[in-house]
């Protein structure tokens, strides 16, 4: 089969109006992807900017698959959260971006997005926190039911992906 190495890390994040920022992040394949070694989703700590707006993670990702197909490439899905001085966690923004498929280092930006929600959650957002998040986290990836959402712009995560391949040219892939 097929392999495809991805070895990179989760830099950190930037525009954001809330501070104290953490990223929960998870890969998405299709059917005919298995996973090697690594671990598929996991979390980073919580930054507070001193300087600017640049929350630093420097999370590591290191995943190895195995695929019998390109159909299903492997996708990042993130979801950016703050946490206030009582340890309250609110979604600050969802985000995914595909995995590059061309070997070599890559700096991807991913832009995220957070549920709006009526006025009132809006305005109860602003002043006890919280807000509605989605019910069916795979909405962040699958188009036809994040267009009927109303959203807000949040900020962009920033990440640095190197790929692997190997035996991609055994079956008859050209990279």
């Amino acid at each position: 089969m097929a392999e495809v190495h991805v070895i990179g890390q989760i830099v950190g994040a930037t525009g954001f109006s809330e501070s104290s920022l953490f990223c929960k992040w998870g890969v998405h394949t299709g059917a005919a992807w298995k996973l090697l070694s690594g671990i598929r989703e996991g979390q980073t700590q919580v930054d507070t900017p001193q300087i600017g707006d640049m929350a630093y993670w420097s999370h590591p990702i290191d995943l190895h698959f195995a695929t019998k197909g390109l159909q299903g490439w492997p996708r990042l899905h993130l979801q950016v959260w703050s946490q206030d001085s009582f340890g309250r966690c609110q979604l600050a923004g969802y985000g995914f971006c595909h995995v590059p498929s061309s070997p070599g280092t890559h700096q991807l930006d991913c832009p995220t997005w957070r549920p709006l929600g009526s006025w009132r959650e809006q305005l109860a957002r602003a002043f006890v926190g919280g807000g509605p998040q989605l019910l069916h986290g795979d909405a962040i990836y699958s188009g036809a039911d994040r267009y009927r959402l109303h959203t807000a712009a949040g900020g962009t995560v920033h990440l640095d992906l190197g790929l692997l391949l190997r035996h991609f040219d055994r079956y008859g892939v050209e990279c």
